[in-house]
């Protein structure tokens, strides 16, 4: 199974706040959270791990590239700057069209034994995709999740509905038939991810919510302390 890991962004409101690394580099208990994402990665079966990050960060690159030298997992990198996370997507999905994989942000916090007990759930399905989700809400603008009782994805919402009772978590568990989706929605000027996700919905596509207790994103510097508290079991 093959892991992707968005990491394209500019990383502005952590630089601006002080934060001198950049957003892959930033330190959660002593190890940077690309890093940490690459071990949980390889923990959970990585047969391959594909890795985006944009021009500006050749500090990241080299990081990067030592690591493709020395990790037991192929570690392939895509360098190339992008609008959106959407349009990083499509350029790392050339990697991702044989099986299923898992897609997920370089700052999306997670605990990993959630995260394994997801992966096995995906792995066992035989839905077109499995969403992490969770009711802990702290986005500045979060994508809200509207489900049946059986936790089939029904719709993904700008506000919240009576059916939604979660948001998105930002790690995607897909198969194949998504890529041909984000082709078309790459070819009709679509460019961000929530709209990829209800086209999802739109094609028909089988999609499984999967709850999280707490998924959190390191987008500010106050983040960072948040985040190492979680990943430590301190829940504020």
């Amino acid at each position: 199974m093959t892991f992707a890991i968005i990491s394209a962004g500019e990383g502005s409101r952590l630089s601006q706040e002080g934060v001198a690394l950049p957003k892959p580099l930033v330190r959660l208990n002593g190890t940077a959270m690309i890093d940490r994402l690459i071990q949980i990665f390889t923990r959970n079966g990585a047969d391959k791990i594909v890795v985006i990050i944009n021009n500006e960060t050749p500090q990241t690159k080299a990081h990067l590239q030592k690591l493709q030298e020395e990790w037991p997992v192929p570690v392939e990198l895509v360098v190339k700057t992008t609008p959106s996370s959407m349009h990083s997507f499509y350029e790392l999905s050339q990697f991702l069209t044989d099986d299923k994989f898992c897609l997920t942000t370089v700052d999306t916090i997670f605990r990993e034994e959630e995260f394994s007990r997801f992966i096995t759930f995906f792995k066992e399905s035989d839905a077109d995709g499995c969403m992490a989700v969770t009711d802990y809400i702290d986005d500045e603008k979060p994508l809200y999740i509207s489900t049946d009782e059986k936790l089939d994805i029904t719709g993904f919402h700008d506000t919240m509905t009576p059916e939604c009772k979660y948001i998105s978590g930002g790690i995607y568990c897909l198969t194949p038939p998504a890529i041909q989706t984000l082709e078309r929605c790459m070819a009709t000027g679509m460019s961000r991810m929530r709209n990829f996700q209800r086209q999802l919905v739109a094609d028909g596509l089988h999609l499984k919510a999967y709850p999280f207790h707490k998924i959190v994103d390191v987008d500010h510097a106050e983040d960072i302390k948040k985040a190492e508290a979680f990943l430590n079991g301190i829940d504020s």
